[in-house]
């Protein structure tokens, strides 16, 4: 049972022996009863999980094959043309992105096709969003590239040789297109690209188990760790790593591509020192294609409000520049690097290389972290703007199955991306079904068109992807304002973008998790803790150092802590409120026990003269004040530490007869108070509900001390 005070609204004071008590009237909450244990609910939760019935069956697959709810009352009428336009827009857009971002995570271009090509067509399955579109995501083809190269590197390729060569037991010795081999490459059947795609779809599938199991256990909590600003950080800050491993490409140098801490400093030094290098022809076409795509992108996005459908100006450009270097003979007359051979049709399906896992599970980790809270605040945020509700823990089992399945078709890691599924919804997007009319485009392009790009320059393509960074590096453009709205958040922004783009990738998530859960524990270590005044001819008390024309109550000093008190901040709370009230109670009291000693002492010595001067000069001064209300509604929690704190605060100001109040705690506070056995029979601690009530009080038993005194 919980006790609180209120004052009593009569006006005359009660007499007697007992009127100090009746002045107020106590009211108790009787806290509700628990319905069951905690065993029980283990049965009652386990009972219905194993419980199989045929409505419960059709329940769950339901469940799990969203599309089998939507499909069947797909509107054709009002739908499908919607979806026709927006899906095969998306895919015009995303064969060149597929065809860049290959490049980006370490892959042959066929790949990034395949991997677009069975994205849409899984999430359109499992998947409950309506608008998101899930494919290549540059941020983690990036992260994927740089684990496919270190692997390919402990395998002992030559990370310059591109010849695609089998290699048979007897062969494997002396052939020259592989360095000397150490034992994990020496049973090796491919080539360096066939390699890179195993440790690629590896990884693949790693994540997607991952994934999987996060919403099986549904620990989809974890993604609350990776804010809004510390996403935007590292996206900004990869987009500078995305940015520098794609320079090369557009001034034709072939240096090798550098990878873990450091890398973006190493790539531009080689870069430098190799630029007497340069390719003047994919420089020049570089620069031509720099000056067609980046105007057309910004007139898409001033007239996206009036254009039915935007310029598909990359697919353009990759089509002219095929042209142009297929019959100017570009790679045989300037050595220009060009993407190759893209076969058609599919490869047979292949499991992944276990052997591998052990090398690449822990850098699957924060891919798969990032790829699902990427997919689910994007799916989450388009579900609120049209008006319909996803299943977080669903999406995760969404994309993890847009992962594990594709593993096995030579396929890297996919996530939803922000950029297509704006062009998605922008475009008449009415459900999933766009998406599998994005995966028909792939289709087609990956049984006819593919080998037609042979002589694409391997520069336009990065120009696509440094292009498609402008939103990620717009973001400084926002910091000023990111600064007026929360300079904790900019600073967050600002080292998780620093980490990921001069450390890594991952190191810098690392580093952006730590530092803005740090920067929550600092802001709790230092709360603000101000003294609060009455607003007149109301009930509400605020801050004095935040507002004029508040009033205080004499003799009476109302302090407010604004944050959790535990371990970590309770001397905090304990200097903070000697602080503002002038009054360290420590010192007081060893002050009169000084003061008593001397005192004492020179009764001892028999001064008689000088005694009663000394005991005059020993009294102490008055304190000003005889009550301190804390207010406690920005207190969430108590620890152990918390609550011995304010024990200690409650009797050192006791003992030198000034009174602790408590108002308006909250039930969690109040039941750590009672477990922490604070309110001890004896001792006169107080909660009231408000801090009017507590201040009301404390004027009324000091009124009614003042009338007893006169008496």
């Amino acid at each position: 049972v919980v006790e609180f005070n209120s004052v009593h609204s009569a006006t005359e004071m009660p007499e007697g022996d007992d009127a100090k008590r009746s002045f107020h009237h106590r009211m108790f909450l009787e806290p509700q009863e628990k319905k069951s244990s905690m065993k029980a609910l283990v049965v009652k939760h386990a009972k219905k999980t194993c419980s199989c019935t045929p409505a419960k069956v059709k329940d769950n697959v339901f469940s799990f094959f969203p599309v089998l709810q939507w499909l069947p009352k797909y509107k054709i009428r009002e739908y499908l043309l919607g979806d026709i336009m927006s899906g095969v827009i998306v895919g015009i857009l995303l064969v060149p992105q597929s065809i860049a971002y290959s490049l980006l995570a370490g892959q042959e271009p066929i790949y990034g096709l395949y991997t677009s090509f069975f994205a849409g067509i899984i999430y359109f399955i499992f998947g409950t969003s309506r608008h998101i579109s899930v494919g290549i995501f540059g941020v983690i083809c990036l992260m994927v590239g740089q684990v496919v190269d270190r692997e390919i590197q402990r395998a002992g390729y030559d990370l310059d040789q591109t010849v695609v060569t089998v290699l048979t037991g007897t062969e494997a010795s002396v052939n020259t297109t592989v360095s000397p081999l150490n034992q994990t490459s020496q049973n090796l059947l491919c080539d360096k690209s066939c390699y890179a795609i195993k440790v690629g779809a590896t990884m693949t599938f790693i994540a997607g188990v991952y994934q999987v199991a996060m919403g099986f256990f549904q620990v989809g909590f974890i993604s609350v760790y990776l804010s809004d600003s510390l996403l935007s950080g590292f996206v900004t800050g990869a987009s500078f790593t995305i940015l520098t491993s794609q320079a090369k490409y557009l001034l034709g140098l072939d240096i090798p591509r550098s990878s873990g801490i450091g890398s973006l400093i190493i790539t531009w030094i080689n870069i430098f020192r190799n630029i007497h290098k340069a390719n003047i022809c994919d420089l020049i076409t570089s620069f031509l294609c720099f000056l067609v795509l980046i105007p057309t992108k910004e007139l898409n996005e001033h007239f996206k409000s009036r254009l039915k459908a935007p310029i598909p100006t990359e697919l353009v450009v990759i089509v002219a520049a095929t042209l142009a270097s297929h019959f100017g003979k570009l790679r045989e007359t300037y050595g220009s690097s060009v993407a190759g051979h893209i076969p058609t049709g599919f490869l047979p399906p292949q499991p992944p290389d276990w052997k591998l896992i052990p090398n690449v599970a822990l850098d699957a980790i924060p891919i798969a972290i990032i790829g699902f809270a990427i997919t689910v605040s994007l799916s989450e945020m388009f579900a609120k703007k049209h008006g319909y509700s996803v299943r977080a823990n669903q999406e995760m089992y969404a994309i993890g199955f847009c992962n594990i399945i594709p593993s096995f078709f030579h396929c890297f890691i996919t996530s939803a991306a922000l950029a297509k599924t704006l062009v998605k919804e922008s475009t008449g997007c009415r459900t999933q079904m766009s998406g599998m009319v994005t995966s028909l485009v792939i289709l087609l392009v990956l049984l006819v068109i593919a080998p037609l790009f042979y002589s694409l320059q391997k520069c336009v393509l990065a120009v696509i992807t440094i292009v498609n960074l402008r939103g990620a590096l717009r973001k400084f453009k926002d910091l000023p304002k990111m600064w007026h709205l929360s300079r904790v958040d900019t600073v967050i922004w600002l080292v998780t973008m620093a980490a990921s783009a001069l450390i890594s990738t991952e190191i810098g998530l690392l580093v952006g998790v730590c530092f803005s859960m740090l920067c929550v524990i600092f802001r709790t270590q230092r709360p603000e803790a101000p003294l609060l005044g009455w607003v007149a001819e109301s009930e509400t008390y605020e801050s004095l150092s935040a507002y004029k024309n508040l009033q205080t109550k004499p003799g009476i000093m109302v302090f407010r802590f604004e944050a959790p008190l535990y371990y970590i901040n309770k001397e905090c709370f304990k200097s903070t409120l000697y602080k503002q009230t002038g009054v360290n109670p420590v010192w007081v009291k060893a002050a009169k026990k000084k003061a008593a000693k001397r005192m004492l002492k020179e009764k001892e010595m028999g001064s008689g003269g000088n005694q009663t001067s000394s005991s005059v000069d020993f009294v102490p001064e008055p304190l000003g004040f005889h009550t301190i209300v804390i207010d406690c509604c920005a207190i969430q929690f108590l620890d152990t530490a918390g609550i011995r704190t304010l024990k200690e605060v409650c009797k050192d100001y006791k003992e030198i007869d000034v009174q602790v109040l408590l108002a308006q705690c909250n039930p969690s506070v109040r039941s750590s108070l009672i477990r922490g056995e604070f309110f001890t029979e004896g001792e006169d601690h107080l909660l009231f509900h408000s801090v009017h009530q507590a201040v009301d009080f404390a004027l009324g038993a000091q009124r009614y001390s003042d009338t007893s005194t006169s008496k």
